[in-house]
């Protein structure tokens, strides 16, 4: 051990390792350039590997899209997606029939439970200017009682996610995405989450502070995971160490912990939550317990196809005035 506080220090990679109840966390930090009529980069692709495009080449990659950045559709079954907008635009569309855009500081929580397609595209919109993009897409867990529940998707809106800002040592903003930052309580996830039930002490939150600022962050109420990602910032003292950028910080989750920010504003992306300590098998997509419950999966999607695609693209997009929406299955529609 590092100190009482800190079990360990790692430096990141893409993804981002988790610990349960997570499977991962993907930072997509991307400097897209102009939008062309399609909504793709006004630029040459060439030299990219189209299709599979994860190397970082003049400040952004294409994913597995073709003339959009982003993922065409692919399927999910067995855990949760939640995808945090920091900048940038998103466009979902699924299997159900449900679609949606979304942007900054806007989450989506997706429960995949017993299999959905769906697409997630980035759309380049600006043609007069440059199309940055910013997300972090979580996978929680699901546990075995409940990853064959019905797949589930909700919007939490920017403006209606709690912001906890505190100025008593400087200024520093949490965001807070699921659980509770000192008392403030987040929205409500998707019914059958893991993040639902309060014993499981599951917390997302994003945490952004100014220079010279420092801030205690609230130890949980029992011994659960928690994870510190210190993703852009210079240097960032907790509990007296000082933590390079682009680091994780493996804590214990029931101490108070006092961090503490030098010359330039610091960010860090907080995940935490009791483990659901069950047998993990993942083959890509799909996240069971078992490999027969992957062959299953595996004879069931190529059977039905998670109920097919109803849209008219594989890598779905809303145009380029459309705001910021979500369509549900039952045909509830929400917009911004």
């Amino acid at each position: 051990m590092i100190n009482q506080n800190i079990i360990s220090v790692e430096p990141l990679s893409f993804p981002w390792a988790t610990q349960d109840p997570f499977l991962f966390c993907a930072h997509h930090a991307d400097s897209y350039p102009r939008g062309n009529d399609a909504l793709g980069p006004a630029t040459s692709l060439e030299g990219r590997m189209i299709g599979q495009d994860f190397t970082i080449k003049d400040g952004w990659r294409m994913y597995h899209g073709d003339i959009i950045p982003g993922f065409p559709v692919h399927p999910h079954r067995g855990f949760e997606t939640i995808t945090i907008a920091k900048e940038g635009i998103v466009d979902h569309s699924d299997s159900l029939g449900a679609a949606g855009r979304f942007s900054k500081g806007d989450v989506q929580w997706m429960t995949a439970g017993k299999g959905v397609q769906h697409s997630e595209m980035f759309p380049l919109i600006h043609k007069d200017k440059e199309n940055p993009l910013e997300i972090f897409q979580v996978w929680l867990n699901l546990p075995k009682a409940s990853k064959m529940v019905e797949p589930h998707f909700k919007m939490l809106w920017a403006e209606d996610i709690p912001v906890v800002r505190d100025d008593s040592k400087g200024m520093a903003e949490i965001n807070v995405i699921a659980g509770a930052f000192r008392g403030t309580p987040a929205l409500p996830p998707t019914p059958d989450s893991w993040a639902a039930n309060p014993e499981n002490e599951v917390a997302v939150w994003t945490i952004k502070m100014e220079a010279h600022t420092s801030v205690d962050l609230p130890g949980s109420v029992k011994e659960v995971t928690r994870t510190l990602y210190f993703y852009k910032g210079n240097k960032l003292q907790i509990e007296g160490k000082v933590i390079d950028s682009y680091h994780s910080v493996t804590v214990k989750s029931t101490a108070d912990l006092s961090l503490t920010t030098g010359d330039e504003d610091c960010y860090l992306l907080v995940l935490q939550g009791r483990p659901i300590n069950e047998r993990v098998v993942q083959y890509g997509p799909f996240v069971m317990n078992t490999e027969e419950e992957i062959r299953q999966t595996f004879v069931e999607y190529q059977r039905t196809e998670f109920g097919g695609w109803p849209w008219p693209d594989r890598d779905q997009h809303h145009g380029r005035e459309k705001g910021r929406f979500a369509l549900h299955a039952d045909g509830r529609e929400e917009y911004k």
